[in-house]
Order: structure tokens, then C-alpha cells, then sequence
């Protein structure tokens, strides 16, 4: 781990660890050391630039969830320490709704939900982030409809006109870290699936998945079978047919004690222009930042996980509806 402090013994144990360290150990001043002063954050609802704005964040969201724990289930990454690598790290989270803050009046609801952050890291400190919650699990959990949270932000932000704009590659920074992973076969062998998929292919999900696959989506949804996978995937590609897929980062691995697995960064962009997950058509413009995770087993992918926001696309929805 050239470059890196001596209290982490490989790349994974540096993410697991300055997480915990953040979050949990109240060491907030520490993003001053990990994170660099310029460094770019990218999420589906917005882009913000700079550690200040991001320690702004992280300390009102302990505020409204004080004992947030943030459990690293997988951290598949690539590069090396000279060159830069590059973690994406899903966790599961799991807080109390103990203070008041963007999501309303405390109500004391223990929630649940994923993560998936995709940061960049040399010499100690992460320069470049792109990340992904599972904003439609929260606010289900709160008790709110997707459709109508993106509603009540539109409303707190002062309207259509003055209201924080999703994130969209239109006006996106470029940063330190433009890699595009590694050429592992396991990252191959899921860029062609999911590929495929958005190509409307279909019938490759009963080919390349376990019969026994349990699927777990945005919403906090764990669907099982390739019947479950299948509603998942066409019920978001039929609601943006002619929107166009690009993989923008794609990892694989095939570490000692733990099954193969991969990691994509992908994004659909374009209209709104079909029935599916998203309801009726309405021609909005929009952009999916979707972040996925697969194991493999012996009969084929034996575990997905995506996360993308669906509050943001319906928040997208709404602001061409009007």
C-alpha cells in the first residue's frame, strides 16, 4: 500500500476502515486528511464540488440519524497504489430517524438501506466519488410515495425554477480519475449480460442466472428467481426504450474466500417515452445513474445488486410535468 498509512493492510481494509472512522467514530475532521479539498462528488440528485460541502453533508446527516451505522458488505475494486485505485463499496446501512432534517419532523423509524460509492483513492486520500443511496427504500420507510418526496424537494427548494437540479452528465467535471477499471472475465462476463438486457435481450437472464438468484433492487426490493430479475430489469428498460446505455466503469474479481464478482457504473439516458416502472409516458428528459454488483456461482449469477434513485428519476418526471 504505497503512499498509504501503515494502519491499513490493503486497499479494502483502508475503505472499510476511514468509513467507520467517519461515521461511526464521530471522526468527521478526518475528511480534511482522506478527502481532498476540490474533490468531486457525484450523485443522482446533484453535484457538489469540494470537502467543505461535503462535511456540511455528512454532519447534518448524523444530526437527523445520530447512531447511522454503515456495514461494508463488499469492496470490489482495481489499479494499484502508484497508478490510483478505484473502490466500489456497497454497505448497508442501517439508523434511527432521531432529528429533524431534510426527510421531515423526527419521527423515531429505524430504517434500513444500501449504498454503492465509487471512490478513488492515491496517496491516502480520495479525490473523485460517485454515489449512489437508496433514496426510494428511505423515504418508503418514512412512509412517503416516491412520486410525492420528489414533490415535497421540488417544493422545499423553492419551486421548479430554484430547485437543486439532478445530476446530468451535461454538467459533469472531469476529474482525477478517468479509468475505466480492469479487463477481468468476470467484469466482461457482466458488461455482455447486462448488455444484453438493455438491448432488450431478454431471454439471457434464464441462460446466465441461477435458477436460484436473489435479486435486491432500489426500493429495499429482494426479488428471487430469474422471474424476478427479469420484471425488474424490463420494468425499468420499458419505461426508457430508446434511452441509450453506456457502461462507464467495469470491474471483476476473483479473490481467495469469497465468489466471483463484478462491479458496473452504467447510466441510461433520454426520455421518458415508455410504460413500465415509471408509469405513464411523459417525454421528460432523463438520466439513470445505476450502479450494479454480481456474484457468481457454480449454475451461473447467483446475486445482483443495483441501486439506482428513483426519487431523483421521478424528481426528473415532475419537473417536465409541471
Amino acid at each position: 500500500m504505497k503512499g498509504f498509512s501503515e494502519n491499513f493492510s490493503n486497499f479494502p481494509d483502508y475503505i472499510l476502515g476511514i468509513t467507520k472512522e467517519i461515521w461511526e467514530d464521530r471522526g468527521i475532521g478526518t475528511l480534511h486528511a482522506y478527502y481532498s479539498n476540490d474533490i468531486i462528488v457525484r450523485s443522482p440528485g446533484s453535484l457538489v464540488i469540494g470537502n467543505a460541502n461535503v462535511i456540511g453533508a455528512t454532519m447534518a446527516t448524523l444530526a437527523e440519524f445520530p447512531d447511522r451505522r454503515l456495514l461494508g458488505e463488499d469492496v470490489i475494486w482495481s489499479g494499484t497504489p502508484e497508478e490510483g485505485m478505484l473502490s466500489s463499496h456497497r454497505i448497508l446501512s442501517t439508523a434511527t430517524h432521531l432529528g429533524d432534517g431534510v426527510y421531515g419532523k423526527a419521527t423515531g423509524k429505524v430504517i434500513k438501506y444500501r449504498i454503492v460509492a465509487d471512490c478513488h483513492a492515491i496517496n491516502n486520500q480520495i479525490n473523485d466519488e460517485w454515489l449512489i443511496r437508496d433514496q426510494g427504500a428511505i423515504v418508503r420507510q418514512m412512509g412517503w410515495d416516491p412520486y410525492q418526496y420528489a414533490l415535497k424537494q421540488i417544493e422545499d427548494e423553492g419551486g421548479p425554477a430554484e430547485c437543486v437540479k439532478p445530476f446530468h452528465p451535461s454538467i459533469d467535471k472531469v476529474g482525477p480519475y478517468t479509468g475505466r477499471g480492469n479487463n477481468n472475465a468476470w467484469g466482461e462476463k457482466y458488461s455482455e449480460i447486462l448488455t444484453k438486457i438493455m438491448s432488450a435481450n431478454f431471454n439471457v437472464i434464464p441462460k446466465k442466472y441461477d435458477r436460484a438468484i436473489t435479486g435486491y433492487y432500489p426500493g429495499g426490493k429482494e426479488l428471487v428467481s430469474t422471474d424476478g430479475v427479469d420484471a425488474f430489469w424490463i420494468g425499468l428498460r420499458s419505461s426508457f426504450p430508446s434511452a441509450k446505455f453506456e457502461i462507464h466503469h467495469q470491474i471483476g474479481r476473483d479473490d481467495p474466500q469469497m465468489s466471483p464478482r463484478a462491479a458496473l457504473r452504467w447510466s441510461l439516458t433520454g426520455k421518458h417515452d415508455g410504460w413500465g416502472t415509471f408509469g405513464q409516458p411523459t417525454g421528460a428528459d432523463v438520466h439513470v445513474m445505476g450502479i450494479s454488483h454480481a456474484e457468481f456461482g457454480p449454475w451461473g449469477l447467483r446475486r445482483e445488486y443495483t441501486l439506482f434513485d428513483e426519487t431523483v428519476i421521478w424528481k426528473q418526471i415532475a419537473l417536465k410535468k409541471g
